[in-house]
């Protein structure tokens, strides 16, 4: 094992908690191994190594054989995802380190929390879009999410709305984490875009496993009126199985 990685091991052992290990471990049951780390924390240690030797973290995780990319932490692959927004890059490396780590996610976690600092994607969205697109044609789980996720996260303006109501409504992969992650998205484009998406609602072929998660979301959430909590539940589809 490189000096480096050892060394970001060990702070993140030093970090464990082991009620939150636990948690965690019931929530991505058998998809890697959690030392227990909370999000703020390894959000702090990637900002730290971000401004001295993210780079030189990167590379030596990406030098791994594919037995020991396999066998990463969860929080290393969170951090992998995180550093990638966080160190200075251009396009280009950025690109490369995404195509390395796109198909290493193997958690809803990994995916939302990795990709929560890809913030660069809003200064050039023009090309970054037509890369995030790229992954809807996956037929893997985690490559889609990672999709829908990142299209919700950065691209929800008036510009892209159309489009990403377009792109949500064809989703038909039908994997329980790619199914949740486009009824949030649909709920968080409620939120920003109402009567965008009630449209939406009443007219779109959602599956009712979708259509009825995305209103449960809506109704769950502090943004959205008594009133349209109501009238989203006129909306529901019959036969829903998430």
């Amino acid at each position: 094992m490189g000096e480096l990685r050892e060394a970001v091991l060990s702070e993140l052992r030093e970090n464990t908690d082991e009620k939150y290990r636990e948690f965690h471990n019931t929530l991505t049951t058998g998809i890697g191994k959690s030392i227990g780390v909370r999000i703020p924390v390894i959000k702090s240690i990637a900002r730290k190594l971000a401004k001295n030797n993210g780079r030189e973290w990167l590379h030596e995780i990406m030098g791994l054989s594919g037995e020991e990319k396999d066998a990463l932490y969860q929080e290393e692959l969170i951090l992998w995802g995180l550093l990638i927004g966080l160190i200075k890059a251009e396009r280009d490396e950025r690109m490369t380190l995404l195509d390395a780590w796109v198909p290493r996610i193997n958690s809803w976690a990994v995916c939302d929390c990795g990709n929560s600092a890809l913030k660069f994607m809003e200064k050039d969205r023009g090309f970054w879009f037509g890369y995030v697109c790229q992954y809807l044609n996956s037929d893997r789980e985690y490559e889609l999410r990672f999709a829908t996720v990142t299209l919700m996260q950065y691209f929800m303006t008036d510009e892209y709305i159309d489009r990403l109501l377009d792109i949500y409504g064809n989703i038909r992969q039908g994997d329980y984490y790619v199914n949740m992650a486009v009824a949030w998205a649909i709920s968080v484009c409620f939120v920003k875009y109402r009567e965008k998406t009630l449209s939406f609602l009443k007219d779109n072929a959602l599956t009712p496993d979708v259509q009825n998660k995305a209103i449960q979301k809506i109704r769950e959430s502090l943004r959205v009126s008594k009133e349209d909590k109501a009238l989203v539940l006129c909306l529901k589809k019959s036969k829903s199985g998430i």
